[in-house]
């Protein structure tokens, strides 16, 4: 079923969209940023309310949705006087899609039951366009009934949804598409590098080798960005390099070896000093035509 009420914290690059489709699905949503425009200016684009305070956004919320920065910042919106847990009532299912560590999914989840509600860790993957086609891949971590609860709501802004394990599953499995990622991108990097060098047409060689077992999500959506050296876009090497870092710690936790994530993520330091912080991830190929 669709939930009614619906509290929206976090109104960032891939939160302001995803409110947006629940808004215009007709549900009723109240949204909270820390800068208090924004949620003024997603008013003037969708229907629904501004609220000054969380407290105010989630006091009677069936479903309260938030998508900030990492564990301090979780931290800051559900704990405290005027935090979430506290304000939002006995009942309400909360559903974290921060890409957060799972440690903190966890404890999200003991403190929402204390308090008679449900808590669910379900970070997205998909960027900033899949947000806003609403084209998510969402992998989450709680209980069954809580999830089912909030399937189809979560399914105004995603193409696919799975209930990954109980709470912390979605932030590992997250980790797990963030490494996958980290090695093609650098992979992809290379080929493209490697085939400049050998004057090569490069869109030619991409065009060829996309049809056979070299094809990736990455090669489709990034190639030709890439060879025109545009990185305007996407997702930002400052953000990647907060989720390999939280891909590290949680190897170091389970003994789990990530040799390439490692180095890929010193890559992604060297594209910083270029530089590149905001730059799409697929900056990485600067780096090697720098060297």
């Amino acid at each position: 079923m669709r939930m009614k009420n619906i509290a929206f914290i976090g109104l960032g690059v891939m939160g302001y969209p995803m409110a947006g489709h629940l808004a215009k699905a007709g549900l009723a949503v109240k949204v909270w940023n820390r800068s208090p425009e924004k949620a003024s200016q997603w008013t003037s684009d969708y229907d629904g309310e501004a609220c000054s305070t969380i407290a105010d956004a989630v006091d009677n919320a069936d479903l309260v949705l938030t998508c900030v920065g990492a564990d301090p910042d979780l931290r800051e919106v559900y704990y405290g006087p005027g935090g979430i847990i506290e304000n939002a009532p006995g009942g309400a299912v909360l559903v974290d899609h921060t890409t957060a560590s799972a440690g903190i999914a966890e404890e999200l989840y003991e403190a929402a039951a204390a308090a008679n509600q449900q808590f669910i860790d379900a970070p997205v993957s998909g960027g900033q366009q899949g947000a806003e086609n609403g084209q998510l891949t969402i992998m989450c971590g709680g209980d069954e009934q809580a999830f089912n609860g909030v399937r189809e709501t979560l399914g105004l802004y995603s193409k696919a949804l799975n209930l990954m394990g109980p709470a912390g599953s979605g932030q590992k499995t997250k980790m797990v598409n963030q490494i996958a990622i980290a090695g093609l991108v650098q992979g992809l990097s290379e080929a493209i590098h490697f085939a400049e060098q050998a004057d090569l047409d490069v869109s030619r060689v991409i065009d060829v080798i996309s049809k056979g077992a070299a094809q990736s999500w990455q090669m489709e959506n990034r190639s030709a960005t890439m060879i025109a050296g545009e990185f305007d876009h996407g997702f930002a090497v400052d953000w990647m390099r907060k989720d390999l870092a939280i891909c590290l710690e949680e190897a170091r936790r389970n003994g789990s070896k990530l040799p390439v994530a490692a180095l890929v993520d010193q890559f992604y330091g060297d594209v910083q000093e270029m530089g590149g912080r905001r730059w799409d991830t697929s900056s990485l190929v600067q780096r090697l035509r720098k060297r």
